[in-house]
């Protein structure tokens, strides 16, 4: 008789709407616990306090479903499980592609995912399928119920309705265990949240490089919270007004930038009057130049213009969520991309000092090419913003090689170069390709490279496609020689990111070495540079640090414009001074060290290394260097969000009405 009173008991807890409030959050748990490993990421775990806030954040998104009647809160629990999970897998699959969580700004960029087509399709996995589990099991339950999870006989449902409660007293008791559900939600996650705070991520919510530091405190539906409230913050409240200590810093950083740059030497202005022809090359990256597969070499063209140009070994891409965007707008302003999101559709209503408006006041004529639609990336606000005369975007060419995402680059080559034939010079031209962009797929009567044990890989998709954007850059080489341009024209060729591809195995079995997290870290940042002068004016290889916010400044330097009092964080690669280059990521290095951050966000997780040796050394020795970019990177951020440089650059205090 016990035995039947007990499973009487089980039985109408399992029927009870705490059961199946219960069963939502082990199943939610679950899914975070799945999404979190799937993520792979160093030094990032998942302890017994991120569970605690992991649950709290689970109760306070979902506390009110107790207040609804049972039918309801099943109906309610139903969409909030498929809403979290569509939200994880999301971020499980945006951070496939871009080492990075989806933010509201990102979400706004939405109708780019549509271009994205089977790039989305190479991020998904069959094990994703696991997010699915709970809803297997629920069809298992259904179809075969316990005894417990039984309704009761009419008879017996009428009888206990009969003994019930009121109606009032009966949402009184579902509002009482809503509110308990809400403060106990509360506790659990602010608890753990403030000791994080306290005495492991001082400053985290003031001075964040990186969302995934974010997520490693507040948990993934924690980070999703800030990311609402400081989108809103941004977008919603009044316009942000620095105050005037801070503007003040802000003034001193680029005064002191000011005096380290050098306008005494012989390349200052050697090349007055001439034309710039800028090449954004799509993932175009460092670690293939030079290197050969089944006896050919993958960018033979590279190659044979680096013996009578500058070559920069070790450029750096600087880029952020932002991507292709990031690295247009860092070597257009000399200014860092944002932490999350992209400059160009956050902040296309402010002002820059670029490269395009400032050639535009010395008399050149800028314009901007890219076979693409004018609406991605905001390309139509943001280059009407940077001082362009015009954007030829994809409404502007004939589509007659179709290839990859638009038009083959060859034919993107040769029908730009018809355009800017006929500009009046000199001119500054900047071309953005597209054909070497994940998944690197081209049709097989494009592909001439022998990839062989690659064949039929990403990795080796990603070979074919550099080896076509190679020649397409051989022939555009001969166009300018062809049209007399090309002995009264600088060349700068660069890469904008990386190819997304991050399987370590991929890189060793190709370069035929093991690699180390100092190799790995170079290889996926490093892109090339190639500078083109008319004269062949030093030719050679440059192993100096650099990176993509030195463009501006030292193409203005050649043309003997002064980038004093410009606002411009880069280095002159001309003007032979030191450098010092940081990423996006916090990374830096200045030739001699590379500090590599911990996504944890804390410095003491980073990593140390001596160029010299490779190997790690003391990571305080790196300490003053990390500082350094850290003031760096928040003086940029400043200076974006707060829209500092036209009072700067009319010398007013930003911070005053």
């Amino acid at each position: 008789m016990s035995s039947h009173a007990s499973n009487g008991g089980f039985g109408r807890f399992i029927r009870s709407r705490y059961f199946t409030y219960s069963l939502f959050l082990l199943f939610m748990i679950y899914k975070l616990l799945l999404f979190h490993f799937k993520l792979h990421i160093s030094k990032i775990d998942f302890n017994p306090l991120d569970f605690f806030i992991g649950l709290g954040s689970l109760i306070l998104v979902s506390f009110w479903t107790l207040w609804l009647p049972r039918r309801g809160q099943r109906i309610a629990l139903i969409v909030v499980n498929l809403l979290l999970t569509a939200l994880m897998y999301t971020d499980l699959v945006y951070y496939r592609y871009f080492q990075d969580l989806v933010t509201f700004t990102v979400m706004m960029q939405a109708s780019q995912v549509d271009s994205l087509g089977d790039s989305i399709m190479t991020l998904l996995h069959w094990s994703d399928l696991w997010f699915a589990a709970d809803w297997l099991l629920l069809a298992v339950i259904a179809i075969w119920k316990p005894s417990g999870w039984r309704s009761p006989a009419r008879g017996a449902l009428n009888f206990t309705i009969g003994k019930s409660p009121s109606r009032k007293a009966g949402f009184a008791r579902r509002f009482s265990s809503g509110i308990a559900a809400l403060v106990i939600g509360c506790v659990v996650t602010f608890a753990p949240l403030k000791f994080y705070i306290d005495y492991y991520a001082v400053g985290l919510f003031t001075g964040n490089w990186w969302n995934l530091s974010l997520y490693n405190v507040t948990g993934l539906l924690g980070f999703h919270v800030y990311d609402a409230y400081r989108f809103g913050k941004e977008h919603l409240g009044p316009k942000p007004v620095l105050a005037s200590g801070e503007v003040d810093n802000v003034q001193e950083w680029f005064d002191h930038k000011d005096t380290t740059r050098s306008e005494n030497d012989a390349m200052f202005g050697k090349y007055k009057g001439s034309n710039v022809m800028v090449i954004q090359t799509e993932a175009f990256m460092n670690f293939m130049i030079g290197k050969q597969i089944g006896g050919q070499e993958i960018t033979p063209n590279f190659n044979r213009l680096m013996k009578e140009s500058m070559y920069f070994s070790h450029y750096y891409h600087q880029t952020g969520q932002g991507r292709t965007s990031d690295a247009d707008f860092s070597s257009q302003t000399s200014l860092h991309p944002v932490p999350y999101g992209s400059v160009f559709i956050r902040y296309a209503n402010h002002q820059f000092n670029s490269l395009p408006a400032i050639l535009k006041e010395h008399g050149y004529t800028p314009n901007a090419f890219h076979a693409y639609d004018g609406s991605f990336w905001n390309r139509n606000a943001m280059y009407e913003t940077l001082g362009y005369d015009r954007f030829f975007s994809k409404k502007d060419y004939d589509i007659d090689e179709p290839l990859g995402w638009s038009l083959g680059d060859k034919s993107f080559f040769k029908q730009s170069m018809d355009q800017i034939e006929r500009l009046p010079q000199p001119f500054y031209s900047f071309l953005i390709t597209l054909s070497s962009h994940h998944p690197f797929s081209l049709p097989d009567d494009v592909q001439e490279l022998n990839v062989g044990e690659f064949d039929g890989t990403v990795f080796g998709d990603y070979l074919q496609a550099i080896h076509y954007v190679d020649a397409a850059l051989g022939q555009l080489v001969e166009r300018l020689k062809q049209d007399g341009l090309w002995d009264h024209t600088i060349l700068y060729i660069y890469g904008d990111h990386d190819n997304s591809v991050k399987d370590k195995a991929v890189y060793e079995k190709f370069l035929g070495k093991s690699l180390t997290d100092l190799d790995m870290e170079q290889i996926m940042n490093e892109v090339p540079l190639l500078v083109h002068l008319p004269d062949g004016e030093g030719a050679g290889v440059y192993d100096q640090p650099a990176g993509q916010l030195d463009m501006a400044p030292s193409l203005l330097h050649l043309l003997g414009i002064s980038t004093k009092s410009q606002y411009m964080m880069g280095n002159d690669l001309f003007d032979g001074q030191d450098r010092f280059v940081v990423l996006r990521s916090g990374a830096y290095t200045d030739g001699k060290r590379f500090y590599i951050p911990s996504q944890s966000g804390m410095f003491e997780d980073g990593s140390c290394y001596s160029l010299e040796t490779g190997k790690t050394v003391d990571v305080s020795t790196c300490r003053a260097g990390y500082d350094r970019a850290k003031k760096e990177l928040y003086t940029s951020d400043e200076t974006l969000q707060y829209d500092l440089i036209p009072k700067l650059n009319q010398n007013e205090k930003p911070g005053t009405p």
